[in-house]
């Protein structure tokens, strides 16, 4: 009996656990993958915030702060029941204004919306174009607009318009059935890669303007990233004045972006800024040569050594410069390394139809080796339709475009691109020093930095620069207005070149007649800067005004439709 007892109570101590339930189990489980899911999250925005605080430091990221929070409320105050139907009206009151403007309207105006029913005969098509043609409009042709016609001389048209019509059928995805096309687009590439000093193995394409030449560049980056580097979440580092252009590919890439400071007095982009915001995401670096807002040229030398010392590629957006940037010393006239000549540079777009004086729809995108250009490629070679393979965004693109672009290059040549940098960057030059110096403009307008090509940016401390503008527009001229911070810009092109004594004839007039109402206000008891008035400060004043800029948002969007009303 005791041996008995003994083995019972031995095997009761050496009683193996029974195994636990299947819901044991799987609670554990769970509670390890809720744990695991946290802490990745953590670890996710403990980075995130980790880069926010180095890229923008902790007064940095508490202005960033502020900004959410002001726009977050302020959005929320106009989808208020009352403040919603007041700002909707508004909108739509500035909408139905644009339409009046741009669509024609009244008596004797002929409206399109289907097919005839018989073809026109020759004479009346041209007899409508020839209306068309006369429409009221800014008059380009004598030099009233910024930037938009850059030659516009019916010599050079003329031949472009041969060279149109000679290959209007012609389409370069068939290099085979249109070898005159594929030849001259390679010598145009190859031309212009000389301009910008490429070393040997470079190699280039062409694309529709500046816009896509920026669009395929930044997606030429992300692919590199992605590839070489396993990179998911793309993020650039951009000047603040880059072009829009970047934003867009930001938008359509998903690429984060960062914008850098340009703050005066030299608006050219703060380089410790920028090497603060390049992290492990960090895909490509961009500077402008010049940017857009204010004509002014990155540090693009300083850009280079950051982005060797980094190992990231830059992009230097040239399109505004085009023509003009390659020619300046050889012009007389200033200039700074900007293109292949240093290292860092592994990327330019330059627009062929800016001062390269093309047809608008060309432009040309360069790449420091071939291996980069094929990260823009599209191929496809599985498709039913056979192998598909294409340079960009288009697959099919318009031949007479390139024979065009290619007979201008051609018949303007070095010696003209010399002499036209000569006399476009001269009479920039003239307005530049007329609003330092002349004692009409230098007490009222700034000029912003120190521009070196044919963009002049000018501001005012006394006056609304927005009221300025307005009044050269009723004047006759078409200029572009800027904000952050609000100014305004002559872009000059070869037309304005003839007309530019005229242009700082009606802006001394301009200044002079906001002088005065100035000086009415002040005897009337009711101070300085008044509120704007014109359509450039609608449109200016409110979105410099609002922190949440859904209502300009809503504007554009109307501007855009506008264009599609017939």
């Amino acid at each position: 009996m005791a041996i008995t007892r003994t083995a019972l109570n031995l095997r009761n101590g050496l009683s193996i656990p029974k195994p636990k339930s299947k819901s044991n189990v799987l609670a554990i489980s769970t509670d390890l993958l809720r744990n695991l899911l946290f802490f990745l999250f953590l670890l996710r925005w403990t980075r995130k915030t980790v880069l926010q605080l180095r890229g923008q430091g902790p007064f940095g990221t508490l202005i960033d702060v502020y900004a959410f929070l002001r726009r977050f409320s302020y959005a929320i105050f106009l989808r208020l029941p009352g403040v919603r139907s007041q700002v909707q009206r508004q909108v739509s009151e500035a909408i139905r204004g644009l339409e009046s403007k741009l669509v024609p309207q009244g008596p004797g105006t002929s409206r399109y919306l289907t097919l005839p029913k018989e073809g026109w005969t020759e004479q009346q098509v041209r007899a409508e174009l020839e209306k068309l043609g006369e429409m009221k409009h800014t008059r380009w042709e004598d030099g009233r607009v910024s930037g938009a016609v850059y030659r516009g001389e019916d010599t050079l048209i003329k031949v472009q318009s041969e060279a149109f019509e000679r290959f209007m059928v012609a389409n370069p995805i068939h290099p085979d059935v249109f070898p005159g096309v594929r030849k001259m687009e390679a010598e145009i590439v190859a031309m212009v890669l000389t301009l910008f000093n490429a070393p040997p193995g470079a190699a280039g394409v062409t694309t529709s303007g500046g816009t896509e030449s920026i669009l395929m560049a930044c997606m030429s980056a992300r692919q590199k990233a992605y590839t070489e580097r396993g990179v998911t979440e793309p993020e650039m580092v951009i000047p603040e004045t880059a072009h829009a252009a970047f934003h867009k590919a930001a938008s359509y890439f998903n690429i984060k972006l960062h914008l850098v400071a340009c703050p005066s007095p030299t608006y050219s982009v703060s380089i410790k800024a920028a090497s603060r915001l390049i992290n492990s995401n960090t895909i490509l670096l961009v500077g402008s040569a010049p940017n857009f807002p204010h004509g002014i040229i990155d540090d693009i030398g300083a850009l280079s050594r950051l982005a060797l010392r980094r190992r990231l590629p830059l992009h230097v957006d040239c399109c505004l410069g085009s023509f003009l940037m390659p020619f300046l010393s050889r012009a007389g006239f200033p200039s700074q390394p900007f293109d292949f000549s240093l290292k860092g540079v592994t990327s330019i777009s330059c627009d062929t139809h800016k001062y390269g004086f093309a047809p608008k729809g060309n432009s040309t995108l360069l790449y420091r080796t071939a291996a980069l250009r094929t990260y823009q490629y599209f191929i496809s070679p599985e498709w039913s339709g056979g192998v598909y393979g294409s340079i960009g965004i288009a697959g099919s693109r318009p031949g007479a475009l390139i024979a065009s672009c290619w007979a201008s290059l051609m018949s303007v040549g070095e010696k003209g691109y010399i002499d036209s940098c000569h006399s476009i960057v001269g009479a920039a030059k003239k307005i530049e020093t007329a609003i330092r110096e002349d004692p009409a403009l230098k007490d009222d307008l700034t000029v912003m930095g120190k521009p070196l090509v044919s963009v002049v940016a000018f501001t005012s401390s006394t006056l609304n620069i927005y009221d300025i503008a307005d009044s050269m527009s009723a004047k006759g001229w078409h200029l572009n207005a800027l904000q952050n911070p609000p100014g305004m810009h002559v872009a000059v092109t070869l037309p304005i070149v003839k007309a530019v004594d005229k242009l700082l004839e009606d802006l001394i007039s301009a200044v002079e007649d906001e002088k005065e109402r100035e000086r009415v206000r002040i005897v009337e008891g009711k101070g300085k800067k008044g509120q704007a008035r014109g359509d450039s400060a609608a449109l200016y004043g409110v979105a410099g005004s609002l922190p949440d800029k859904s209502v300009v948002v809503q504007l554009a969007n109307g501007f855009l439709d506008t264009l599609y009303k017939a």
